[in-house]
């Protein structure tokens, strides 16, 4: 497994898109957040989860994170390089293990950096915006148990992003159809959640859907009103993640390379 491990850090860092996708992810999590800190102000939205709103960089860097995941296989489905890894790692179990090692290390990395970034653009800009002590509201800190946990959270969201992403592409092995799969379940199904006319149908779509249930790991105010509440949100996501997993490791056993 060690072996394994290291065989696909080498291959990924030697890419060059790898470093990119990692900036991108970075870039657009921390950019996007800071934008939303600076354009939502009390007192016209002053009911604002300003935890939540520190975080909202989350929803586009997770593309980045399926970008690269993605990527991790399908670039060897393509080029042909499969048959190479597959010599050097006959147990495909092995293989599919050492790639989720390595692609959930990087993405926690990035995702921390990301996810500190983002806390920090808020924490700077929020009270000029006058989410301030005199309404209700003190400075993001790590050290308050519910902002650390929508961090911790986010992290680990990013990081199961990552490997249903890699689940996805591994029974799938075309770059652009798990591209276009997990992107269509990551940005079109809550959009279809947002405009579905049946509100029985908008909750079950909030609660179990990948990204509406993960990202309620982010929320710090309100609890009683979520359609589901942090943690199991979080567990449903892992639970797609799980699924896209078992998939894709049953495509990898089955099927010639």
């Amino acid at each position: 497994m060690k072996d394994a491990v290291h065989a696909e850090w080498t291959k990924l860092r030697t890419v060059p898109s790898t470093g990119w996708l990692l900036i991108t992810l970075i870039a657009l999590t921390v950019g996007a957040s800071a934008m939303a800190s600076a354009i939502v102000k009390c007192p016209a939205s002053c009911s604002t989860d300003t935890t939540k709103l520190s975080l909202t960089g989350i929803i586009l860097g997770q593309a980045a994170v399926a970008g690269l995941a993605v990527l991790v296989v399908s670039s060897e489905y393509s080029t042909g390089m499969i048959r190479v890894s597959l010599a050097a790692t006959p147990k495909r179990s092995v293989l599919l293990a050492a790639k989720a090692v390595v692609v959930t290390a990087v993405v926690v990395a990035a995702g921390a950096i990301s996810v500190l970034g983002s806390l920090l653009a808020g924490r700077l800009l929020q009270p000029g915006n006058g989410f301030t002590a005199a309404n209700g509201f003190t400075a993001l800190s790590l050290l308050h148990g519910s902002t650390l946990r929508a961090a911790a959270g986010s992290v680990l969201y990013l990081a199961l992003i990552g490997m249903f992403s890699l689940g996805a592409a591994t029974a799938l092995r075309d770059s652009a159809a798990a591209t276009a799969v997990v992107l269509g379940v990551l940005y079109v199904v809550p959009v279809i959640g947002d405009v579905i006319l049946s509100p029985v149908w908008q909750h079950r779509i909030e609660r179990w859907s990948p990204a509406n249930a993960g990202l309620a790991i982010q929320a710090t105010r309100d609890m009683a009103r979520l359609p589901i509440g942090p943690w199991p949100g979080l567990g449903v996501l892992a639970l797609w993640t799980a699924a896209a997993m078992a998939l894709g490791w049953t495509v990898l056993r089955l099927r010639d390379a």
